[in-house]
């Protein structure tokens, strides 16, 4: 706790000095131009990974960077209510959807049915990416578990997208051209960004 103490006081002193006019300027309202759905993993940084400045991104992050389907419901969604916002309220140009390499949420989709039995929460959240799972576990055999997590992770990613598109508006705002979406899978230990391109169905790496 004391790290995060000290960490205050430096961002008082030091970032938040260097960006005072950014802060003030974001006081009464904020206008990011994109919706970041990344997992919630301690590793991934989305201001770091994209290099931004606080109002830019606006965010969304749980255990694998899932995205719930559209669907008419009285109970609390909160992913569901934060892409609301983003898109009709905040009007997000664009919604990201990053993946990461060695993703706990993904793995743990990989492992035996019971292995998620003492996290019961988990276990429910983590059925959104059973499809992609049964599709991994098919066409990957189990001798390959490097090409099981890394086909499991990007698959992922291009679900997550798929069900951003069962949203009306989210597919109205598309159609119309003014919402873009994009699909992710980040590389702790390069830094590289390797991102989907429908064309050709894969993932290509990030040059600029």
């Amino acid at each position: 706790m004391q790290k995060i103490l000290d960490g205050l006081v430096k961002f008082r002193r030091g970032d938040f000095e260097i960006h005072r006019e950014l802060f003030r300027g974001l006081k009464s309202e904020q206008r990011p131009h994109t919706l970041f759905i990344s997992c919630a993993d301690s590793r991934v940084d989305p201001n770091m990974i994209t290099d931004t400045l606080p109002g830019e991104l606006f965010g969304i992050r749980n255990i694998a960077n899932l995205v719930p389907p559209y669907h008419e419901t009285s109970e609390y969604m909160a992913s569901m209510s934060a892409i609301e916002y983003a898109v009709l309220s905040l009007e997000v140009k664009n919604i990201i959807v990053c993946g990461h390499s060695n993703c706990g949420g993904c793995a743990a989709c990989l492992k035996p049915s019971n292995f998620l039995d003492h996290l019961p929460h988990t276990q429910k959240w983590l059925e959104l990416a059973h499809p992609v799972r049964d599709r991994v576990l098919k066409e990957i055999p189990e001798d390959d578990p490097e090409a099981r997590e890394w086909m499991m992770e990007q698959a992922n990613v291009v679900e997550q997208l798929k069900h951003l598109m069962t949203y009306p508006y989210i597919r109205q705002h598309v159609i119309l051209e003014k919402l873009a979406l994009s699909g992710w899978h980040y590389i702790i230990e390069t830094g590289e960004v390797f991102i989907y391109d429908r064309n050709v169905g894969e993932f290509l790496l990030a040059n600029g």
